[in-house]
C-alpha cells in the first residue's frame, strides 16, 4: 500500500490477481448487469471489450514463460502448441494462433537479452485495450509481406500506420489497407513480378455436371480485373439482370432509374449471382461493351486514376474506381487507346475548385471525386467509387453548394445514415487547422462517439498516409521512437 491506505499494482502477485480476476468474474455473470442507462451500458460495453484485449496480451506473456521454462520438453512434447492444446484443451488450430501471435506480440529473450516485440506498436495499442486480437493477426500476415530489403524505420512506420488504424476500424478492412501500403513500399512489384502474374494467369472451365452446371475458376491479372469490375458494378447492380423477374432491365440504354429502384426492391439474389447474370447479359449479341451505358452518371468505363510523378517515373501503381490496382506499366498500355481526364489538385491532393449551379454533380466533377477520394468517405467503409454516388457534405436543401469542395462520394449504405435523427451522422469540411485540412469529416452518433469527434476514412489512401509520415521522418535527424523503448 502507499502513504494513502491505497493498495498498488505492485502489491499485488500475480496469483493473486487472478484471483480477483476470478472474483470479478463470478460477480460480472452473477449480476444481471443491473439497469444503466443505454449510455452507460454502452460504456461498460466498451470498457469490457477494452478489458478482453488487455487480457490477450496477459496471455502472451503466459505462452512465452512456457517457452522459456522448456514445458513442452518436460512433457514429452514437441512444440508449445501442442503443449497448450493438452493444457488448456484448446483446438490445435487456436493453440497455433496464439503462439503465433505471442511470438509476434510479447518480449523475448535471447541469450540472456531482452528484445522488443516483433510488432512493437501492435503490442503496445494492443495492452491499451485498442487492438483486437483478429486486428493484430491481420496486422502480422501484412508485415510478413513487406520486402525484407525494406529498411527498418520504414517497416517500424508501416505497422505503426497499421496499428494506428486497426485501433479505428475493424480487422475487414485491414487487408486493402495492407495493399496500399505494400503497393507504396514495393511499386514495382517485387514480392509479386509481373512475370509471376502472368505465369499464373488462367480461366479454367470444368467438365459440365450432370445436372447442367460448370465451375470456373480464374486468376485474373490486374488489368482484366479492371475491366470487368465496370461491367459487375453495372450490370451486376440489384434489379439488373433478373431472370426470374421479366420487369427486371436487361439493356442499359433505355434504363429508367424508377423501374430499375422497383426491380432492386424484388430482387433477392446475392451478390455472386448477380455477377453470373450480369457476366450472362453482357456476352449476349444485343450488349457488349459498347451498350453498357452509363452508371452513376458516367459510361460504364475502366476508370484508372495515376499521378503525374508515378508517369514519369513508370513506377508504381495505379488505382481504378472499384477499388483495385494496376501496375504501372499495364495502366498506360491500357491507357493509349483511352481518351485521357486531366484532374488538377493542390497539395493536400484535393481537387480545386470546379463548381455548379445545379443539384446534381456533372461527369467532370464526379471524375474529379473518383480521381481524389476513390471510394466512400465513411470511416471504415471499404465501398469503392464504382458502388459510391456524389453526396452534398451540406445538403443541398439546406444550401449546400454543388461545388466540388463541397462534394464528396458516399455508398448507398452509408448515405443511408446521414440524417438529424439521433443515430444519424453528419457530415462536415475538415477545418484547415486539422490534420486533413479539406477532406470529409464524417461525425458519428452520440452511441458511436459521444464526444463528435469528425473522422476522415483512410482506408483508401494508405500509401499517401504512409507517405507523408516517410517524409516527416526523413525531415528529422533521427529515426522514430518506438513505444517499447520508453517503457
Amino acid at each position: 500500500m502507499n502513504s494513502g491506505g491505497d493498495i498498488l499494482a505492485s502489491d499485488i502477485s500475480v496469483a493473486d490477481a487472478i484471483e480477483m480476476l476470478a472474483i470479478a468474474t463470478d460477480v460480472l455473470l452473477a449480476d444481471a448487469l443491473g439497469t444503466p442507462t443505454d449510455n452507460d451500458f454502452v460504456d461498460m460495453f466498451r470498457d469490457w471489450e477494452n478489458a478482453k484485449r488487455r487480457m490477450a496480451a496477459v496471455d502472451h506473456r503466459f505462452i512465452a514463460q512456457v517457452k522459456e521454462r522448456n514445458l513442452p520438453e518436460k512433457a514429452g512434447l514437441r512444440s508449445v502448441p501442442k503443449y497448450l492444446a493438452q493444457a488448456l484443451r484448446l483446438g490445435n488450430a487456436e493453440a497455433r494462433a496464439r503462439v503465433n501471435a505471442a511470438d509476434l506480440l510479447s518480449v523475448r529473450h535471447l541469450a540472456g537479452q531482452r528484445l522488443d516485440p516483433a510488432l512493437p506498436w501492435t503490442a503496445a495499442y494492443q495492452e491499451m485495450g485498442l487492438v483486437s486480437a483478429d486486428s493484430a493477426r491481420a496486422i502480422g500476415r501484412i508485415m510478413d509481406r513487406i520486402p525484407a530489403k525494406v529498411d527498418t524505420d520504414t517497416r517500424d512506420l508501416a505497422e505503426f500506420e497499421l496499428a494506428t488504424f486497426a485501433a479505428q476500424s475493424t480487422p475487414d478492412d485491414l487487408p486493402k489497407v495492407g495493399d496500399r501500403i505494400l503497393g507504396y513500399l514495393d511499386p514495382d512489384g517485387t514480392v509479386t513480378t509481373e512475370v509471376d502474374r502472368q505465369r499464373r494467369r488462367g480461366i479454367t472451365l470444368g467438365k459440365q455436371g450432370v445436372d447442367g452446371m460448370s465451375t470456373l475458376t480464374a486468376d485474373l491479372t490486374p488489368a482484366l480485373r479492371a475491366l470487368l469490375d465496370p461491367v459487375f458494378a453495372k450490370l451486376g447492380q440489384p434489379g439488373m439482370c433478373n431472370p426470374d423477374d421479366p420487369e427486371s432491365p436487361w439493356t442499359a440504354d433505355t434504363l429508367d432509374p424508377q423501374a430499375l429502384a422497383a426491380a432492386a426492391g424484388r430482387d433477392p439474389r446475392t451478390a455472386a449471382q448477380r455477377n453470373h447474370d450480369a457476366l450472362l447479359a453482357f456476352l449476349r449479341p444485343e450488349m457488349g461493351p459498347t451498350n453498357l451505358g452509363a452508371h452513376r452518371g458516367l459510361p460504364v468505363s475502366t476508370i484508372i486514376t495515376m499521378t503525374l510523378a508515378e508517369v514519369e517515373a513508370a513506377a508504381g501503381v495505379a488505382t481504378t474506381a472499384s477499388g483495385g490496382t494496376v501496375a504501372l506499366e499495364e495502366a498506360l498500355q491500357l491507357a493509349e487507346k483511352s481518351k485521357p481526364f486531366l484532374a488538377i489538385f493542390d497539395h493536400q491532393g484535393l481537387p480545386l475548385h470546379l463548381g455548379r449551379a445545379e443539384r446534381l454533380a456533372n461527369s467532370a466533377q464526379r471524375l474529379a471525386l473518383i480521381a481524389a477520394e476513390r471510394g466512400c468517405t465513411r470511416p471504415g467503409c471499404t465501398a469503392p467509387a464504382t458502388l459510391s454516388a456524389v453526396h452534398h457534405i451540406t445538403e443541398w436543401s439546406k444550401g449546400g453548394p454543388t461545388n466540388i469542395e463541397s462534394l464528396t462520394l458516399a455508398c448507398d449504405a452509408c448515405h443511408a445514415l446521414i440524417h438529424d435523427g439521433p443515430d444519424g451522422w453528419k457530415t462536415v469540411v475538415m477545418p484547415d487547422d486539422s490534420d486533413h485540412p479539406g477532406r470529409t469529416g464524417w461525425i458519428p452518433p452520440p452511441h458511436i462517439d459521444p464526444t463528435g469527434t469528425p473522422r476522415v476514412n483512410d482506408r483508401h489512401h494508405a500509401g499517401e498516409l504512409l507517405a507523408a509520415s516517410l517524409a516527416k521522418i526523413r525531415a528529422r535527424t533521427h529515426p522514430p521512437v518506438r513505444w517499447w523503448t520508453r517503457h
